[in-house]
């Protein structure tokens, strides 16, 4: 047997030996060798590069979560519970005003009112694996994070239930890495402390739901159960409870109810009803439901247990409501940052701190149980709001297309809307404001946060209030209101004011402020644009106002300069508060819930004009109101009792916007008017509704008296404002702003106002004024020349001179001619220049006659100062160009007209018209006479009877002037050039026209 064995091994490796020494063995088997080596270095490659990359990826989570504080127990427990607390509103004086009314609605319940169908749902579809993790899938987190790596279009998430109420309540729903880290590990801290009913029964109640059927936002089961099919929590079917329990993935897609809580069409169901039969099978899978609950539950009639037409506790007070809120949540974003050792100004400078802190303060804002006290007088609000709906003059609605909510164009209706605001001066306290005619219409706060051009209410604030504080003008100074052209890069600019064809002149600053003139306002804000008025509006609180408009000429009337009603009505309480400018406030304070104050607002006043330049101003803009011709007289009228105001209105260009902002010592109420839309202009239907500077006037009355009615004491004070020390009485000349000379009292010219003595005081002795007389050419008043025709020249005026017109006229210079027009007060005075004329006769023109009344055409020449008429060669009378162009005739003759020009140059004469002599009247034919006695010569009578009609005639004509020389006497050589003659066969129609006569 051994023998045999030992054999059996022989040929074994005889056969081996065989086999092993064939070519193709001994290739094998270093392929193999080479194969298993290179399995081997992969092996040692792969473990190694997975050590490192494990290495990387922990010590970028690290980094990821190096700044996350460890969060104790109580502190994590208080966010994440925090849904329970409800925060509070109140009025001005401790008035209750309610719960915070935001978009989202939540009612809380506990896990044991919950339908377990519903819970399973919810396990089933979010967290599969909820019972046996410590707050994370480690799998799923890979299988996201390699979704998310290679763009994968198949998103499945990877966050547990822990996750997601983590987030929810003590993170943000920032999309970073960073984010998600932290995500990961306050889950599995947050496992440490709370039980796993405790976790579901938390996520149960801060899930969101999208809307229901009152069109409210929604948060936990509890509310979407009653919302959507009108029962508890712990009444939900299976078929419901999956309904709900996909609704969280996208709560705006499966949510049944579209915006404003009406139910969709089927269309729009169909994505719920998709998602619940995709949550009923993933139930199915997991086996928390049988196979004939899944038919049943799919074959219930789902739709028909949607709740419909649900009335909404919607609050009496949206505007106040939402603006509180708004507000609220900035202070908290500031105490949240503090409190994380951030400067609260830091998180306008960086845009993620921003987005993190603004999540977290209105999660705090909303859940955090505050006890908000606002500014707003609850009784003054209602009577604004009253005052504004009774309003039935704001104007057409127009039609036009626009976005809804979902950012879709749709058709919308475009009423003129309003914004308004009051102020107090001292405080910044908003005592009440009108954001809007409807909030179910637009929602947008029209006082607060719409930015329109601020128009001509820019004026004060940016010209008129700096050139008092920079002493270059005072009450009074004069100002120039003529047109004038500027070249803007490669476009002449030819600004006029808003009646284009008004140019006054030399006027008072007073008037032109009161008035809203825009030519003295660009000329005086070119004169102090060195000194960088701009600055005054963005020390003011006017957060679009940057220093580059300061180089916009059209800046001075508003152009490019926007405002919030807000802003504007804050800067000119800022004049009424002595020049002290006062941040505006809506909260006077915060308390938490357990009553501790965490904000109060104190006002901290910054000067921006000193005291008496601000007296001053205000001043100025009592005009406005109390004098005829100012632009809010009408209001001022309109009010049910006396108060020192002082104010601005506005208009934009297009009258796209009006404005009407007035003060008193003790507020500062700002109204505009004007429609969403700014393509469409509130003078688009000027036939139909009254002019809107009429409306914004009317709607300020009204508001004003309201709030009167409901607050005498504070809106109707009987206080004045007080002059300061620093404003003076001075006298000065009218036209030049300088102290009064000689020549200036002899005239006439002396007038007095109020100056900011510390800025400006009229020391220096006016020389403006020369001798002189003037002639006018188109109705403009130039020097007259040596050789002028004296009849067309005003004598004994006075002038002023060059270097006068060259200050006043600086920087945009213009037609001197306008500085001194005939309805000024300043009509005396003739501007000193002197017209060029074009050294040619002037053109002849061409006259007509109406019965007696001779008229002439205007010559087309541009330096004619008058007409002369002539009858029968003879002057008979000199007309200035700047009257009618007729004259009614004397006396039987022909008549022509010549035209005169400034150096008495005359053109040809014109064509002539006649005036025929009257037809003699028949006389009865004499009876015969007896014969006369021979020794007498016969009398002949003829001739006295055809002398009756000379007499006639002779006693119609006046007495000649110096001007109507006798026939007999040589013409003047003017009168010397030909005369022509109507033609013959014209004759027949001299009788027609005596006819007429």
């Amino acid at each position: 047997m051994r023998n045999k064995f030992k054999n059996w091994i022989s040929k074994t490796e005889e056969t081996t030996h065989k086999w092993t020494s064939t070519k193709w063995f001994k290739r094998l088997s270093i392929t193999s060798g080479v194969i298993w080596n290179l399995a081997l270095i992969l092996a040692i490659f792969l473990v190694t590069g997975g050590v490192f990359a494990a290495s990387v990826g922990a010590g970028y989570f690290a980094s990821l979560v190096d700044e996350e504080k460890l969060r104790p127990e109580d502190e994590m427990l208080r966010e994440i519970y925090s849904f329970e607390e409800t925060s509070e509103l109140y009025f001005d004086n401790e008035v209750y005003l309610g719960k915070l009314q935001t978009d989202l609605e939540r009612e809380v319940t506990t896990l044991d009112k919950v339908a377990s169908y519903a819970t399973d749902a919810v396990l089933a579809t979010e967290d599969e694996y909820f019972l046996e993790h410590e707050g994370i899938v480690p799998k799923a987190i890979l299988r996201g994070l390699f979704q998310d790596v290679s763009n994968s279009d198949n998103q499945t998430g990877g966050s547990t239930l822990t996750q997601q109420l983590v987030k929810n309540q003590i993170l943000t729903n920032e999309v970073s890495y960073e984010r998600k880290a932290k995500e990961i590990l306050l889950a599995m801290r947050l496992e440490k402390f709370m039980t796993k009913d405790e976790i579901i029964q938390a996520y149960l109640n801060i899930v969101p739901y999208g809307r229901i059927s009152s069109g409210a936002h929604i948060a936990g089961i509890e509310t979407a159960s009653k919302g959507i099919f009108n029962v508890s929590a712990s009444d939900l079917n299976l078929a419901q409870s999956a309904f709900l329990a996909g609704i969280p993935k996208a709560p705006y897609s499966y949510t049944p109810y579209a915006e404003g809580g009406k139910l969709k069409d089927e269309a729009g169901l169909k994505p719920g009803l998709d998602r619940m039969k995709t949550v009923l099978f993933r139930m199915k899978e997991t086996e928390y439901i049988t196979q004939q609950e899944y038919d049943e539950a799919i074959a219930y009639d789902l739709v028909a247990t949607f709740r419909q037409n649900e009335s909404r506790s919607y609050s009496e007070f949206p505007f106040v409501t939402v603006e509180i809120e708004k507000r609220a949540s900035r202070i908290i974003m500031d105490i949240l940052a503090e409190k994380d050792g951030i400067d609260p100004a830091t998180l306008d400078e960086n845009d993620k701190l921003y987005e993190e802190y603004a999540i977290l303060a209105d999660r705090a804002v909303r859940s955090n149980g505050y006890r908000i006290h606002s500014t707003i007088d609850k009784d003054v609000y209602l009577a604004q709001e009253a005052a504004q709906k009774s309003y039935e003059s704001y104007g057409t609605t127009v039609g036009g297309k626009g976005l809804n909510d979902a950012g879709e164009v749709v058709d919308k209706q475009y009423p003129v809307q309003v914004g308004s605001i009051m102020i107090e001066n001292s405080t910044g306290r908003i005592i009440s404001f009108v954001g809007g005619r409807d909030h179910e219409v637009e929602k947008l706060n029209h006082a607060t946060s719409a930015y329109r051009s601020m128009g001509s209410t820019v004026k004060p604030l940016l010209v008129y209030g700096p050139a008092i504080e920079f002493g270059q003008i005072g009450a009074g100074s004069p100002l120039v209101d003529v047109k004038f052209e500027h070249m803007d890069g490669t476009t002449m600019w030819r600004p006029a004011n808003f009646t284009a064809s008004s140019e006054q002149g030399i006027m008072p600053a007073r008037d032109a402020l009161a008035q809203s003139q825009n030519l003295p306002a660009l000329r005086l804000f070119a004169q102090i644009q060195q000194q960088l008025p701009i600055q005054f509006m963005m020390n003011a609180g006017f957060t679009r106002v940057v220093e580059a408009e300061n180089n916009n000429y059209a800046s001075a009337l508003g152009g490019g300069i926007e405002a919030s009603v807000e802003e504007i009505t804050n800067g000119y309480a800022m004049v009424g508060n002595n020049g002290q400018h006062i941040e505006t406030t809506m909260i006077d304070k915060i308390e938490d819930a357990d009553g501790n104050v965490i904000y109060e607002h104190k006002a901290e006043a910054k000067e921006i004009f000193s005291p008496p330049t601000a007296y001053v101003l205000t001043d100025m803009l009592r005009d406005v109101f109390k004098t005829d011709r100012g632009t809010a007289s009408r209001a001022n009228g309109l009010l049910k009792f006396n108060s020192d105001f002082a104010g601005k209105t506005g208009t934009t260009q297009s009258t796209k916007d009006v404005w009407l902002v007035g003060y008193n010592p003790n507020i500062t109420m700002g109204v505009w008017l004007g429609y969403d839309a700014e393509k469409f202009t509130l003078s688009r239907f000027e036939n139909r509704d009254l002019p809107a500077s009429l409306r914004v006037n009317q709607l300020w009355a009204r508001l004003m008296n309201a709030s009167y009615d409901a607050s005498p004491d504070l809106v109707g004070t009987s206080e004045k404002f007080k002059q300061p020390e620093g404003v003076v009485t001075k006298s000065f000349c009218g036209i030049s702003g300088l102290a009064p000379g000689g020549a200036c009292k002899s005239a006439g010219l002396v007038r007095s106002d109020l100056f900011n003595a510390e800025a400006m005081l009229p020391t220096e002795t006016d020389d403006s004024l020369t001798s002189g007389s003037f002639t006018t050419i188109n109705g403009k008043r130039y020097a007259a020349l040596s050789n002028t025709p004296s009849e067309f020249v005003s004598g004994g005026g006075i002038g002023v001179s060059q270097k006068y017109i060259d200050r006043m006229m600086a920087p945009f210079g213009g037609d001197a001619g306008k500085l001194f027009p005939g309805n000024s007060r300043f009509s005396s005075v003739v501007a000193g220049a002197t017209f060029n004329a074009d050294g040619a006769a002037p053109g002849g023109v061409q006259t007509a006659i109406s019965s007696n009344t001779i008229s002439w055409t205007n010559s087309g020449s541009n330096d004619v100062v008058g007409y002369r008429v002539y009858k029968d060669g003879s002057r008979v009378t000199s007309i200035s160009e700047a009257r009618s162009n007729s004259y009614s005739a004397s006396g039987a003759g022909s008549y022509t007209v010549v035209a005169v020009d400034i150096t008495g140059k005359q053109s040809a004469a014109s064509n002539s018209v006649s005036i025929a002599a009257p037809k003699p009247k028949p006389e009865p034919k004499p009876e015969p006479k007896p014969e006369p006695k021979p020794t007498a010569p016969p009398v002949e009578k003829e001739p006295e009877e055809e002398e009756a009609p000379q007499a006639e005639e002779e006693a119609e004509t006046p007495p000649a002037t110096e001007e109507e020389a006798p026939p007999e006497e040589e013409p003047e050589p003017e009168a010397e050039e030909p005369v022509e003659e109507e033609p013959a066969p014209e004759e027949p129609e001299e009788p027609a026209e005596e006819d007429a006569a």
